[in-house]
């Protein structure tokens, strides 16, 4: 049986949006580009339902550079507790305040207070589950590495490809903007889908296709139902928000076609 596979990106806090996306598509199985945390005003219930539905199989989860930035401290202060070297402390306060600067402080204000020392179970949780790059097959199946037969490439910013400034591929797949490709695709793949970058609107840029409309600030949710065949279709959800402030991103490539829904709240179009 084949599974309808649901590719959401950046949340960053709004857990309305994530509930309104369930609610769509109640028997998906949700791919989620990562950036789940910061900026937007609640990311731990966007964590808890993420987490939730990663427990019942029903979802699978990317890193974004956020959580990258949020993982830094956490992993240099755990290794400290086991060295006691100094030098793993200091890198552990540098990620983290690295980490706060980008975006973290908006954790630390909804949950009042934030520290290495006290940080949220739920967070480190979620941080173990997550994965780098994905390929989903017309079968609705993820897999790590290509597979043999014809998949779509899934992953935060772009697809894993060396870079002068990020040498681990895996690594760029966190970090790299359009601008900065080209990206290579594995033989087999025919498609890559992303966030990371803000759009006013869905894009397509060669074989990658972008998804981030900034839905913290704009309340504009893109859905990506995977199609290994062809382009997904886009479902946008129009939530509470500033759509004009989508104005400001950049464009590039060519629209794609979307389906709008109207969420209560939603201001007009």
């Amino acid at each position: 049986m084949t599974r309808q596979v649901l590719i959401i990106p950046d949340l960053h806090g709004r857990p309305d949006l994530l509930r309104a996306a369930l609610h769509q598509y109640p028997d998906a199985h949700y791919l989620c580009l990562g950036d789940a945390i910061d900026r937007g005003p609640r990311s731990m219930p966007v964590v808890e339902t993420l987490m939730d539905l990663h427990r019942a199989g029903r979802a699978t989860l990317l890193m974004g550079n956020h959580e990258r930035m949020m993982q830094e401290g956490v992993k240099y202060y755990r290794q400290y507790l086991g060295t006691h070297d100094l030098g793993d402390y200091r890198r552990a306060m540098e990620g983290f305040q690295w980490w706060m600067r980008a975006g973290g402080e908006t954790v630390r204000a909804e949950l009042g207070s934030l520290t290495l020392e006290k940080f949220p179970p739920l967070l480190e949780e979620y941080l173990g589950v997550l994965r780098r790059v994905v390929y989903v097959t017309a079968d609705g199946e993820l897999h790590d590495h290509p597979p043999a037969h014809p998949s779509v490439l899934v992953s935060h910013a772009a697809p894993p490809v060396k870079h002068p400034q990020h040498p681990n591929p895996l690594s760029a797949a966190l970090w790299l903007r359009p601008f900065e490709g080209p990206f290579p695709l594995p033989e087999g793949v025919t498609y890559s889908v992303h966030g990371h970058t803000p759009v006013p609107i869905p894009c397509r840029l060669g074989r990658h296709l972008y998804l981030d409309l900034g839905a913290y600030d704009t309340g504009r949710l893109a859905i990506a139902e995977v199609n290994v065949h062809g382009l997904p279709t886009v479902t946008v959800l129009c939530g509470r928000g500033d759509p004009t402030r989508g104005r400001k991103y950049a464009r590039f490539g060519e629209p794609v076609p979307v389906r709008p829904v109207d969420l209560p709240g939603a201001p007009p179009r």
